[in-house]
């Protein structure tokens, strides 16, 4: 019978049978016929599992503690929802000069008033052409080629209103602003129509150009005509146009010279102050 001890080697021991030979080993470095012996195994996967069996048990013996202590605590009482006394500005009575606006005066925007107050005033020196006034959708219209297009193509997105005014310097220059506002419940139609005003204009029979951009504006540009307008009998007409929109305001304005070429400096100086006018 064979008797195996952890941490020895296996010894024979004398029960009368012939003992087997021991296999041939290769020698070992350091002296012919030497022979290693095996470390002995030692049982580690029994171990480990008890520890982390123990591991586990830990935490939930934790969170089982923690319950514990929390549900004997008293709940902590929640504020009052009601609040009865809330300090609030006594109402103040209507006066001699309370209108409309100043009682919605915290939901007022400029826009919402007088139009023709937001546009640039005539620069000392010029001319009025034609004072700050309003136009109606049939008046505005006119100013298109396709007049009963345009009437249509205004009057379904919801136009509104145009203020404008004019100028003129030294019998040379000639300045038309025009505020075009709409009615944007549904759909934002001041952004669609100022696109609309622009995409042609790079064409040859008008700028013939991209233009530039407005500063401060994300959208607006300048474009000043690569020619200038010819007619039989007149001097030629060096033409200039500035788009934008802001809100619901499309800002166009004409820009136009009798004597020689735009300066485009000029035109977009003029239209970046009317945008922040807005």
């Amino acid at each position: 019978m064979l008797h195996v001890s952890w941490g020895d080697p296996l010894e024979s021991q004398d029960t009368g049978a012939a003992q087997a030979p021991a296999p041939d080993a290769p020698p070992a470095p350091g002296g012919a016929g030497r022979q290693e012996t095996a470390a002995p195994r030692r049982r580690r996967g029994r171990t480990t599992a008890l520890i982390a069996a123990a591991a586990v048990l830990g935490v939930v013996a934790g969170t089982v503690t923690g319950y514990a202590v929390q549900y004997h605590r008293e709940p902590t009482p929640l504020p009052v929802l009601s609040q009865p006394d809330l300090r609030t500005p006594d109402p103040v009575p209507a006066g001699p000069g309370t209108t409309a606006r100043s009682v919605n005066v915290n939901r007022w925007v400029k826009t919402d008033g007088d139009l023709r107050e937001l546009l640039l005033p005539k620069p000392k020196g010029a001319k009025t052409e034609s004072k700050a006034a309003w136009q109606d959708l049939f008046s505005y219209a006119q100013w298109f080629e396709e007049e009963d297009y345009m009437f249509e193509e205004l009057a379904e997105d919801d136009f509104r209103r145009c203020a404008s005014v004019s100028w003129s310097v030294g019998g040379k220059v000639y300045v038309d602003i025009q505020l075009i506002q709409f009615r944007e419940e549904h759909e934002l139609r001041a952004s669609s129509f100022g696109e609309g005003q622009q995409w042609y204009l790079d064409e040859d029979k008008w700028a013939g150009n991209d233009g530039e951009p407005i500063p401060g504006s994300a959208e607006g540009r300048t474009y000043v005509f690569d020619e200038p307008l010819r007619e039989a009998g007149y001097e030629p007409l060096y033409r200039g146009r500035a788009v934008a929109w802001r809100g619901d305001i499309v800002m166009l304005i004409e820009y136009a010279n009798n004597s020689g070429p735009i300066n485009e400096k000029d035109l977009k100086s003029l239209a970046k102050r009317q945008l922040e006018r807005l």
